[in-house]
């Protein structure tokens, strides 16, 4: 599904992750921990082509992606929800769905009518302007908008950010269903320990640029543990 080698990317002359090395079977639901600072975010902008590696390779369905812009990963069905969830706040919960739909491989210009029943808060207010909403309800519409484009992969950075407790456990659910019912494979960087155990398949540990260890979704129930890998 997805395949990482020996990736290499920052900014600039500042190298950020090295020689980063996994792959994620399809239907799995892989979850990327550490501390702040050690790449977690710069290695999604790799996967989705917001930054272009300096070196290895980055594979999705067997298609090389690295070089590419990030429309083709998102035509390749890869999508990506990256921290702040990035909704258009001007915009009608409508039009940012629409956006979503830019990205699907069959054409469609319509929302489906599965997402709607999947997120029924958005169906019930598609004319409200999204800068309106809660930070909960913008993260619930940036996941619904992600959809929209059918992906095969989608990247998730920190979700629970910034959101409330009870939100946080509805987008828990939302994401175990998306992977199960849907057979979206996920890939999500978070940091809280709750989330992440109720959504994981596996999880790795990130630290200095690097993937430094891989933990199982047990292990992420395991407080002193998660501490120690993140200590490494």
């Amino acid at each position: 599904m997805l395949s990482v080698s020996g990736l290499k990317a920052g900014y600039g002359n500042l190298p950020v992750i090295h020689d980063v090395s996994f792959e994620i079977s399809k239907g799995e639901t892989l979850v990327l921990i550490g501390r702040n600072g050690v790449g977690k975010t710069t290695l999604l902008k790799a996967l989705m082509g917001i930054i272009t590696p300096t070196e290895g390779h980055v594979q999705v369905n067997g298609a090389d992606l690295t070089a590419l812009p990030p429309n083709k990963h998102a035509h390749a069905g890869v999508a990506y929800v990256p921290q702040g969830r990035g909704i258009f706040g001007n915009l009608s919960v409508e039009e940012n769905l629409k956006t979503g739909l830019r990205a699907r491989r069959d054409g469609s210009t319509q929302i489906p009518e599965d997402i709607l029943d999947r997120f029924p808060i958005l169906k019930d207010r598609m004319r409200q302007k999204a800068g309106t909403f809660s930070g909960g309800q913008q993260q619930i519409l940036a996941l619904a908008r992600a959809l929209c484009g059918a992906p095969d992969i989608l990247l998730l950075d920190e979700p629970s950010e910034g959101i409330q407790p009870s939100i946080v456990q509805d987008i828990g659910r939302l994401l175990k269903s998306i992977n199960k019912e849907l057979g979206i494979t996920v890939l999500l960087v978070e940091q809280n320990l709750e989330l992440a155990s109720r959504a994981a398949t596996r999880c790795l540990v990130m630290s200095k640029g690097q993937i430094a260890q891989s933990l199982s979704a047990a292990d992420l129930k395991d407080e002193q543990k998660v501490f120690e890998a993140l200590a490494t």
